[in-house]
């Protein structure tokens, strides 16, 4: 599971009902100066407020922020796609903000990011997906594994909420099924790997 031959540039977590708690888990064994950008997808209803950012800073010492239009990933940094909108990233790794249709009733969506991410990042992004309730992530793992990154999955007899990870682990497209100690431990590894 170690990433010597190729360089990490960007992780990818993504969650829904059920997640939360080991998403909060995961940023915070990001320790130290890391050598990749983080970008978290979780499904959030606009229509309410949020205080995810402010919730993972306190457990996080990198900096964290809400993504904005345009703005180009920057190692060392964890962005949050907005709610009400789908994150992309374009070719020169900035982030473009879509409101349109949702996909699985979802805006942001976890496939629309990791299938684009996929396409300019390809075997420097490690791609997990975590506790959830629709087939959300599955198809964006897909396109991960398909250029040549890492897809890991929160075994699904520990997900609050299996639905996700059973999805994903059904495309035959995952790198490994981990349980929550040792997504943490996946975790460390980059930063000490990077």
């Amino acid at each position: 599971m170690q990433n010597k031959d190729v360089s990490i540039e960007l992780l990818i977590i993504a969650c829904s009902a059920g997640g939360m708690m080991l998403l909060m888990d995961l940023l915070s064994s990001l320790k130290e100066d890391v050598g990749f950008a983080v970008l978290v997808i979780v499904h959030r209803n606009e229509k309410y407020a949020s205080s995810l950012e402010q919730m993972a800073q306190h457990k996080c010492v990198l900096r964290v922020k809400s993504a904005e239009e345009k703005e180009t990933l920057q190692a060392g940094t964890v962005y949050f796609a907005p709610a009400g909108y789908h994150l992309l990233i374009e070719k020169d790794r900035s982030i473009s903000l879509d409101a349109s249709e949702p996909v699985h009733y979802c805006r942001p969506s976890i496939d629309v990011s990791m299938q684009s991410a996929a396409e300019v990042y390809k075997k420097s992004l490690v791609a997990i997906l975590l506790s959830g309730a629709n087939r959300d992530g599955a198809e964006g793992l897909r396109a991960v594994y398909k250029y040549g990154g890492k897809t890991l999955v929160q075994d699904p007899s520990a997900a609050l909420v299996d639905v996700m990870p059973r999805a994903a682990i059904e495309t035959g497209a995952v790198t490994a099924v981990l349980l929550d100690e040792q997504l943490k431990a996946y975790c460390k590894s980059l930063v000490e790997e990077n």
